[in-house]
């Protein structure tokens, strides 16, 4: 089951430092942002969902499960499906390998799952970017997702580009330098201030 996170200190730190964040919160009310504490099916879930619809995303998801009697697999398993078994439930042929790649990092110990909660945030990124198919990107949504970390600040991610043009009246999408400058008086709850921001755009649906 999802755990959450988000606490009142953290809304209180963001609402008195920025006025314009304030303003969200108070519309949007208390942050719970869902954590799943399951590594590898965390990421394998971010690998299968990238640069997918959500319609789109979920029926290939649905017919991955399936391969597997609705339960998600372990490493090994995932490792012994057939690549054509996965690209009958609809995975690309590069995404069969991302997840493959995936399994077996965490099959042979290059990854340690358990070790990860001990790591500092760009320890993470940097043990986690060596897999097939995972970026910087989807290494920060795992960092706010399934470890839980309070001060994550995702300058590639095109909705908080969005979300602070817009909130701060910007003529165009703002660059890594000017979102670390806005984002500066957060700390340390960047990832809850982007949350609301990203819950500011009405379209970050099953977030929380």
């Amino acid at each position: 089951m999802a755990r959450r996170f988000g606490n009142a200190k953290a809304e209180r730190h963001l609402s008195a430092a920025d006025p314009r964040l304030a303003s969200i919160i108070s519309s949007a009310g208390r942050c719970a942002i869902k954590i799943r504490d399951v590594p590898f099916q965390s990421l394998a879930e971010a690998i299968i969902y990238q640069q997918l619809a959500g319609a789109a995303a979920e029926a290939i998801y649905g017919r991955f499960l399936k391969i597997y009697r609705g339960r998600f697999p372990s490493p090994g398993r995932l490792i012994a499906t057939s690549d054509e078994k996965l690209r009958a439930a609809g995975l690309s042929a590069r995404k069969a390998e991302y997840l493959k790649d995936l399994a077996r990092h965490i099959d042979d110990g290059r990854i340690k799952p358990r070790l990860l909660h001990s790591m500092t945030d760009e320890q993470v990124v940097e043990e986690l970017v060596k897999v097939k198919g995972i970026g910087r990107w989807t290494a920060e949504m795992f960092l706010i997702f399934c470890l839980g970390r309070p001060d994550v600040l995702p300058v590639g991610d095109l909705g908080l580009r969005k979300a602070i043009q817009r909130t701060y009246s910007l003529e165009d999408l703002p660059s890594e330098q000017v979102m670390q400058d806005i984002a500066g008086p957060w700390r340390p709850y960047r990832s809850i201030a982007t949350w609301y921001l990203w819950k500011s755009l009405e379209k970050f649906k099953g977030i929380g």
